[in-house]
């Protein structure tokens, strides 16, 4: 036998199979292609010199992580369609004599070829675009673009390397199946479905309370800390319930359906619903896994689209003011100074300030326990989710800022609570009570920086010295100052950005003992968070849409393969080709979009967890958000019918 043989059999299996092959083939291209692009810019050495290069070149890392960790996944439950389509074939290699180690070399070809075109394609298709993407990057980023290109050749080689052993991996997968499975069941085992299940009523009402624990995780959750933490239990909760739902309550669903003799003994009914029953269990699996990415999309172009757009509110949400100085220092003294050295270094510079923002206020967390507010050691083990920012803010301060002439004695005070509800007459802190006088709506003014990650209550005393020396004795502090008891001020200039970092950096050389922050200063650094993260959901958010295509193309040929003979039955016994047809549009749109419908159901209920996280990173526009949520799912609903008529065609081709 010509040494030829094994190749020259595996190119023409590919070719015979292209139907199968070629989609298989550029999905795996384009895979390795965007992981070669993000390891690239991830370990580009010019990102070094931007503001915030570390943490974009960490997103960018953490990316290509992702990239390579899908890609693994994704390639191995794809590659489970094409060995199924092939089982008939091998099954009768086996049977005309050619043996188990014959067709492993055939499919050892295969592999190489597959590997060889996806893994060079794809490292030149993303060296081509590599400058294109980063190019992109730099101008999300709003930066200058550098000239000159440069192949990153530790990208090539771990590219190299993480893609070659996934192919190796579904080698040697496909080997075992081979080898493990019988010549007759390789002749059907293209043709084998699913028996009728049965009901599992067991396994529904797991996936109904997993689902129903991650949706009201969502809804009720108010604090962004609470939701960083509680958000990945809750995305756990719904992946669990959309496959249990999805596998067994899809067909406890069916069979009620099927019990309904008005409903069932209907052509087109009983078509679909027998049809879907008969290889659930495959579809299902399927089908949730197309809603869990489709999810994953909508989430991820949603958030990073939302925070990319919203950059000015982000900026605004995190300095109240164009310039922010805090200072531990609250004597008279040092605050006269304060406010000496800014005029003067203003009057230098030509301009005023405006908007003018002016307090001091005593900030800790604490934890309620009962009616009480503790601190210190009291907190014991509590989560940090339920720890609460107090701020005691003096009367006066409050009073000058919001230009009003409050009064309060000593045992009375003004409350504001951010990010819960608190109905009770008294605040108690240090087991001292301390009478609300008024329940405030807001304060007018963005008085933290963490007000809106954690829920503060903000009180406003008459007698600040007071609360200074319980917590002092609280602490076991015996010094003079308290380490949390700030001085803010903060104005606004019309300045542009430039000189606006100048004054800036002039107030911070004037002043000992003070902190002073910029939203100019920082704008650059924000770019690069979410422009980051913006570059990389678009990154994922293809990636996530191409295996969501390719799912469904494999998908809609694997049944259409396995109706074929079932219809030509249907058709021989009597049925129209037109009520055919009309059963076979029936199943494929019931199938074909339950997974989306799932996941905007799934975005609705996630909506107001995923606000309080965006909160985490300083957007706070809500209805930004909703806006972008909404145009992401149009336009991807839209994306997803048009695979759909693409689809079909194919489905329809195999089936007629």
């Amino acid at each position: 036998m010509s040494k030829l043989f094994y190749p020259k059999l595996a190119a023409t299996n590919i070719k015979k199979n292209y139907q199968t092959y070629v989609p298989y083939i550029l999905t795996s291209i384009g895979t390795v292609m965007m992981y070669y692009i993000l390891k690239t810019i991830s370990l580009d050495d010019g990102l070094n010199s931007m503001s915030g290069g570390d943490s974009l070149k960490t997103i960018l890392a953490m990316g290509s992580f992702v990239i390579g960790l899908f890609s693994l996944i994704f390639l191995f439950y794809t590659n489970s369609f094409l060995i199924k389509r092939r089982k008939k074939e091998f099954g009768l290699f086996n049977i005309l004599g050619m043996e188990k180690k014959h067709i492993s070399r055939v499919m050892f070809f295969e592999t190489v070829y597959v590997s060889f075109i996806s893994i060079i394609l794809g490292l030149l298709g993303g060296i081509v675009l590599s400058k294109l993407m980063y190019m992109l990057l730099l101008k999300l980023l709003k930066f200058e673009v550098p000239m000159g290109y440069a192949i990153s050749f530790t990208a090539v080689y771990k590219t190299l390397i993480l893609f070659a052993g996934i192919f190796l991996l579904t080698f040697i997968n496909n080997l075992r199946q081979i080898h493990l499975t019988k010549p007759i069941e390789l002749l059907k085992g293209g043709q084998v479905g699913e028996k009728e299940p049965k009901t599992k009523w067991l396994l529904t009402l797991i996936g109904l309370a997993a689902l129903a624990g991650g949706y009201i995780i969502a809804i009720t959750t108010e604090s962004p800390i609470a939701a960083l933490y509680m958000f990945l239990i809750a995305v756990i909760l719904v992946i669990i319930g959309t496959y249990c739902l999805f596998t067994a309550g899809s067909i406890a669903l069916l069979k009620l359906l099927k019990k309904n003799k008005k409903y069932y003994y209907k052509t087109k009914h009983f078509i679909t619903v027998s049809g879907m029953m008969y290889r659930m269990k495959q579809n299902a699996v399927g089908l949730a896994n197309i809603c869990i990415l489709s999810t994953a999309v909508l989430v991820m172009l949603s958030t990073t689209v939302s925070l990319y757009i919203g950059m000015e509110d982000v900026l605004r949400t995190r300095y109240s003011r164009n310039l922010l100085i805090t200072s531990y220092n609250i004597t008279e003294e040092y605050r006269k100074d304060v406010k000496d050295t800014v005029s003067n270094i203003l009057e230098q510079h030509g301009t005023e300030p405006e908007n003018i923002l002016e307090y001091r206020n005593l900030g800790f967390g604490a934890a309620k326990k009962g009616d009480s507010f503790v601190t210190g050691d009291e907190i014991g083990d509590t989560l940090s989710s339920d720890i609460k920012m107090l701020y005691f803010i003096p009367l006066e301060d409050y009073n000058a800022m919001n230009n009003t002439s409050y009064t309060l004695d000593n045992n009375e005070i003004f409350l504001i609570v951010n990010g819960e509800t608190y109905t009770q007459e008294t605040f108690t802190i240090f087991d001292t009570p301390l009478h609300i006088k008024e329940h405030h709506n807001s304060l007018g003014e963005r008085l933290s920086d963490i007000g809106d990650i954690v829920n503060s209550f903000y009180v406003i005393t008459n007698d600040l010295g007071q609360i200074e020396e319980m917590y002092r004795q609280k602490m076991g502090n015996s010094d003079e100052s308290v380490t949390y008891y700030r001085y803010i001020y903060g104005f606004d200039i019309n300045t542009e950005d430039e000189e606006t970092i100048q004054i800036s950096q002039d107030i911070s050389s004037a002043l000992e003992n003070s902190y002073v922050e910029s939203a100019a200063g920082s704008k650059e650094g924000f770019f690069s968070l979410y422009g980051g993260l913006f570059f990389l959901g678009i990154f994922l958010g293809g990636l996530f849409i191409m295996a969501t295509v390719l799912i469904i193309y494999y998908k809609q040929i694997s049944e259409g393969y396995d109706d074929k003979s079932r219809f030509e039955i249907m058709q021989k016994v009597g049925m129209s080709r037109g009520e055919i047809k009309k059963s076979i549009g029936s199943q494929v749109l019931t199938v074909f979009f339950l997974p989306i419908v799932t996941a905007a159901i799934h975005i609705a209920f996630a909506f107001k967890v995923i606000t309080k996280l965006l909160a985490l990173l300083n957007l706070t526009n809500v209805a930004l958000f909703a806006w972008c949520t909404l145009g992401t799912l149009l336009v991807f609903a839209v994306f997803y019918a048009i695979i759909y008529v693409m689809t079909a065609k194919v489905y329809y081709k195999i089936v007629r």
